[in-house]
């Protein structure tokens, strides 16, 4: 029962790395069981600049549960969110970045940018609703 758990769950993490086209090495698939429950961001690596930002969090009973509501999310919810642009340098750095966030508001793409780290340490130049296409 154990081995096609976990079968099951390596299953769903190989789909949606291919249907999101990236790379496993550019996806990090976090798991927190909090209160009972299985808690999983999924957080995207920039190869350029090597960042991390939360693509989305779901919630499930298992590791399956939770990256099944994942792959809902990427199939039927994500491309009918707003984009955003933020223009944004990190603390020690010389460079502008340009990231890209799905999100439901300019909060929910903040907090995408800020996920797991110190808010002092970027500092945002730009953030922008695109226009809907």
């Amino acid at each position: 029962m154990k081995k096609e758990i976990d079968t099951n769950f390596k299953t769903l993490e190989k789909e949606i790395v291919d249907y999101l086209g990236m790379q496993h090495s550019t996806l990090n698939f976090e798991y927190k069981k909090i209160a009972g429950k299985i808690h999983l961001n999924l957080v995207t690596v920039n190869p350029r600049h090597h960042q991390s930002f939360l693509f989305h969090s779901t919630i499930g009973i298992d590791k399956t549960d939770a990256l099944s509501k994942m792959l809902t999310y990427i199939k039927k919810v994500r491309d009918k969110e707003n984009t955003y642009t933020v223009q944004w340098m990190a603390r020690n750095d010389k460079e502008f970045h340009t990231s890209y966030f799905r999100a439901k508001n300019m909060y929910e793409a903040l907090d995408k940018l800020y996920f797991s780290r110190d808010i002092n340490t970027i500092t945002i130049y730009s953030l922008k609703l695109n226009p809907i296409s």
